[in-house]
């Protein structure tokens, strides 16, 4: 989670609570997806679209700031749940479900360390690009 605001400041209940987390979302789904149906997947991106549109509305409000994003760590952990369930299949003898259980576990474990470097790199490239068309008064805080 994002380091406390300053004090003073407004505590932003997208950013700075255990909301937050409902952004990442999909990410579990994915990390689940060898184990679960995919209507199960679905709901998590649905979960995570409707934590980015409520955040963006709030911000909207706030500051008019742009969209986080849902898309990069949704596809980073799917394709390491991939890629790892295709490495165990390719090099151990475990059983099926033992290798899905392992895949869920990685994607799991991968969500906390993709959250901070992704937040960084699209806050980067919104400020190299949107934010210099769409200029605010603020910087949007960085979680």
């Amino acid at each position: 989670m994002s380091e406390p605001p300053p004090r003073g400041a407004e505590r932003d209940l997208y950013r700075d609570t255990w909301v937050r987390y409902l952004g990442y979302a999909n990410e579990v789904g994915e990390a689940f997806r060898s184990m679960v149906p995919a209507a199960v997947v679905w709901l998590s991106y649905g979960v995570s679209s409707s934590y980015v549109l409520a955040d963006a509305i709030d911000k909207g409000k706030k500051a008019g700031e742009a969209l986080a994003s849902v898309a990069i760590p949704g596809f980073t952990i799917n394709r390491v749940c991939a890629a790892s369930l295709y490495v165990l299949g390719a090099a151990t003898r475990w059983p099926l479900a033992a290798r899905k259980w392992t895949t869920t576990a990685l994607g799991l474990l991968v969500i906390p360390v993709i959250i901070h470097p992704i937040d960084r790199s699209v806050d980067f490239l919104l400020d190299s690009s949107l934010r210099k068309l769409y200029p605010s008064s603020e910087k949007p805080s960085s979680s």
